[in-house]
Order: C-alpha cells, then sequence, then structure tokens
C-alpha cells in the first residue's frame, strides 16, 4: 500500500460513514430522493475531496445504481431502502451502505445481509481464499431464509479505482483468489426475498468515463471535457452534468455519446423479490481486518 494511503482510507471512510447515519435518519414515508441524494453529496462533499460515485438510493426489488434524476419527484413510501454512498480523500475511497425498512415488516431481511457481514468480517485475513468468504455470506443469508444475490459483490478497491476487476462474491464459487495484507476492498452482502440474482432495468442515472473521444455534437463535446475535467476516475450521476448542458441537449448528446462508448452506463439492476444489502469498506490487516468506515 503506498504511503499515505490507509490514513485517507480511514479519512474517506469515516465522511462516507457519516453522512450515510445522518442521511439515513432523513429517509421518511414521503421524503423526496432527490432531496436525500443532494444533501448527502453536499456533505460528502464539504469534506472529501469528491464523491467515490452518485448516491444510490434503490428500493424494494431494487438492488443498486438508483441515483434520483433530474428532476425526479420521486418520494418514499413504505419502502425496503438501501442506501449506498462513497467519498474518496486523494483517490482512496470509503464505500458503504445500509437497509432501512420503512414497512417495519422485514427486518429479518435487513438482518440477513448485516449478520452475513458481521460474519463475513471475523473471517478476513491474509491467506483467506474468496470463495470462503462467498460461502460465509450465502450460509448465513440462506440460514434467514433468503437467497444471496450471486451475480452482485464486493470489489477490491485502489487509488482512484472504485472496482479494481477482482471482487468478493456473495457465494460459495469454484476457485476465487487469496487476501492479502494491505488490501482496500469494499465487502456488501444482498439478500434476496426472490430468486437471487438480479437483470438490468432500462433506467440509466449512472455513468463513468470511459474515453475522452470528441463527438460531433458540440453539446457533446462539451459533456465529455466537463465529464472529463470533473469525474475523471469515479462514477458521476446525470444530473451531475448539467452545468455543461441540459435538458433535450443534454438527451441527445448523452445518446451519442453512450453509444459510441465513450462513457459507460450503469442500469438500474433488480431481482424478482425484495432485497437488503449491508456494505463496509476494511483493509486486511496480519490478523484481521481494519473498517474504515466507522465513525
Amino acid at each position: 500500500m503506498e504511503e499515505g494511503a490507509e490514513e485517507n482510507y480511514k479519512k474517506a471512510g469515516k465522511i462516507a460513514r457519516s453522512a450515510l447515519e445522518r442521511g439515513a435518519k432523513k429517509i421518511k414515508v414521503g421524503g423526496s430522493l432527490l432531496e436525500l441524494a443532494e444533501w448527502v453529496e453536499k456533505e460528502i462533499l464539504s469534506k472529501a475531496d469528491g464523491l467515490g460515485f452518485p448516491a444510490n438510493i434503490s428500493r424494494n426489488k431494487q438492488a443498486a445504481h438508483y441515483s434520483p434524476g433530474i428532476g425526479d419527484d420521486a418520494t418514499f413510501g413504505e419502502d425496503v431502502v438501501k442506501f449506498d454512498v462513497g467519498s474518496h480523500v486523494n483517490g482512496y475511497v470509503g464505500d458503504t451502505a445500509m437497509t432501512v425498512d420503512l414497512t417495519g415488516e422485514h427486518g429479518k431481511l435487513v438482518e440477513a445481509t448485516e449478520q452475513a457481514l458481521e460474519n463475513v468480517l471475523a473471517a478476513v485475513k491474509p491467506g483467506v481464499n474468496t470463495s470462503e468468504l462467498g460461502g460465509i455470506i450465502e450460509d448465513t443469508i440462506r440460514s434467514y431464509g433468503f437467497e444471496p444475490v450471486e451475480n452482485l459483490g464486493g470489489h477490491v478497491l485502489g487509488k482512484n479505482v472504485l472496482h479494481s476487476g477482482l471482487s468478493i462474491p456473495n457465494v460459495r464459487t469454484a476457485g476465487g483468489w487469496t487476501l492479502r495484507e494491505g488490501m482496500a476492498m469494499a465487502i456488501e452482502p444482498f439478500a434476496s426475498a426472490g430468486r437471487g440474482r438480479v437483470t438490468e432495468e432500462s433506467r440509466v442515472e449512472i455513468l463513468s468515463v470511459n474515453s475522452n473521444e470528441p463527438t460531433r455534437n458540440p453539446d457533446g463535446r462539451r459533456v465529455v471535457a466537463y465529464a472529463n475535467e470533473h469525474f475523471p476516475h469515479f462514477p458521476f450521476a446525470k444530473r451531475h452534468l448539467l452545468p455543461a448542458a441540459s435538458g433535450l441537449k443534454l438527451k441527445i448528446a448523452l445518446r451519442e455519446i453512450i453509444s459510441k462508448g465513450i462513457f459507460t452506463a450503469y442500469p438500474v439492476l433488480v431481482d424478482d423479490g425484495l432485497i437488503s444489502q449491508a456494505e463496509r469498506t476494511i483493509i486486511v490487516t496480519k490478523d484481521g481486518c481494519d473498517i474504515t468506515t466507522k465513525v
């Protein structure tokens, strides 16, 4: 790990977790999703160097990647809400999530992921295979009567990298890879009351820069230049692009930009049953792990 990285991970983690816990208190029936997203992002930006990604506020059968759109008028009902936020300090990320049950009826589903996270963190240490960690998550969630989401999982972090390509599965797998001291990673169990496999919806609100290839559209050129300047490493929301273009101009520009692969799109992910999530960022130590996302 680079000099200063651990300190930066811990700063980012503390900022993210504090914002998450304070923001979670604002999740109430009738509350605005957009107002919550803007509040928590502003809170993070007041203390960190930037967002690790836009605020994810996914409800019910949505697992991830719902961030409120431009002018989004959605409000909370009696929902099961996955609230997932991230910050970065000098490129080092704190990524953390929790589930808020506004129904008062799905505490067992929420507990399944919280307990799975607690159990797997207790098993983390150098030399452990990720298949074993996935097995712990799988067994814990199934002991509650739910399905682990098999095609979602945690991810190894790096400087200016949210997803390094190495993942921590939510189920027992063939093979896997071995944890090493000094690795930073986000571990995030998902439990489903459905089949335990997400698919993509058509809705896309989260994007990331893939290249700075020019477009024919002058609005598109402004959007690409703005994103490369302000979000060169981490995902952003369409609403974050409003200083560059808005309305129909932004819509037309993004259609070309995404089709050419200049931006990567992250569709909303859904299952066929209610989903819960819990997440912490950690650093693997010689004897276990250090949770960076703690206040």
